[in-house]
């Protein structure tokens, strides 16, 4: 016995079976979102200040680097994976979906590489051209 309905099994028409990574996923990326959340405010609540040299200075370690970078991939995949979900359910026409998720993939790399890059470039010091 099945549940699909007889037009369902003619046309091939089902389930595409991509649900489960994309949940999973989202699953994931909110589980290390966590502790790297708390990491970074309880960082910036440590520094004795918040101006443009402390900042820089702990960024130029390696961890707080490397943690920053993650925090930032992190974030910034999880919040494409959650606006991808909203354009698919409540964008209805064909052209328009695709186009809305082809938009949302470039600005989410963009943003994502260019804080990534702010990052970098305050660790490392290069702010000059």
């Amino acid at each position: 016995m099945s549940l699909r309905s007889p037009l369902g099994r003619v046309l091939g028409t089902g389930s595409a079976r991509d649900g489960t990574g994309h949940w999973w996923a989202q699953r994931v990326t909110a589980v290390a979102l966590v502790p790297l959340t708390l990491w970074f405010f309880l960082s910036l609540l440590l520094l004795p200040a918040i101006d443009y040299e402390t900042v820089r200075a702990w960024l130029a370690q390696p961890g707080s680097s490397l943690l920053g970078v993650l925090l930032i991939g992190v974030l910034t995949y999880h919040s494409y994976l959650g606006t991808t979900v909203i354009v698919e359910d409540y964008v209805h026409g064909g052209s328009a979906k695709v186009v809305s998720l082809m938009l949302l993939r470039f600005l989410y790399v963009l943003f994502g590489g260019a804080s990534i890059l702010a990052i970098l470039r305050v660790a490392f010091g290069s702010l000059t051209p």
